[in-house]
């Protein structure tokens, strides 16, 4: 096959690969940076590193070049409209986790939300290009686990499911 793939034909290939939803976010100067992941994967238990992927005009790409710390919140399968609300275009910049419970992790002080599945505190230690995204690959500095029941949250077909 000669010349690049179908850009449609790719994006629903590709969608039926079922990928956890994630919440990452970043506190910078003081100001709390949220954004819905589903490009989230372990990439090592020695040392545990994370990687998650950004689009490269993202707004929360642009702010990891002013911090080293952020936090991912794996999602339960009860929490599609903390998703959603994170992954609308045109939410506040500042506010943006005004109506979703949370708190600081332990390292970072980067939120947390409550009532997630499992959370990751991570320090950046690289950044890789790749296409129209950044791949940013940190060391896990502390983990937590939720509730044993919880279920998580998964993105297939261009939608958010729960699953216990």
């Amino acid at each position: 096959m000669s010349g690049p793939v179908d850009v449609d034909a790719f994006r629903t290939a590709v969608g039926r690969l079922a990928s956890g939803v994630v919440v990452v976010t970043a506190l910078v100067r003081g100001a709390a940076h949220a954004m819905t992941a589903s490009s989230v994967a372990s990439v090592s238990l020695d040392p545990a590193l994370l990687l998650f992927c950004v689009h490269r005009d993202a707004r929360f790409r642009d702010l990891l070049d002013d911090v080293d710390g952020w936090a991912v919140s794996v999602l339960a399968d009860t929490q599609a409209d903390v998703a959603d609300w994170l992954a609308s275009p045109g939410r506040p910049v500042v506010g943006q986790l005004d109506r979703v419970p949370h708190r600081a992790a332990p390292v970072s002080g980067a939120p947390w939300v409550d009532g997630a599945a499992a959370w990751f505190d991570c320090r950046t230690v690289a950044v890789h290009e790749a296409g129209d995204h950044d791949v940013v690959i940190g060391e896990v500095l502390a983990v937590v686990q939720g509730e044993p029941a919880l279920g998580g949250l998964v993105h297939l077909r261009g939608r958010v499911r729960g699953l216990r």
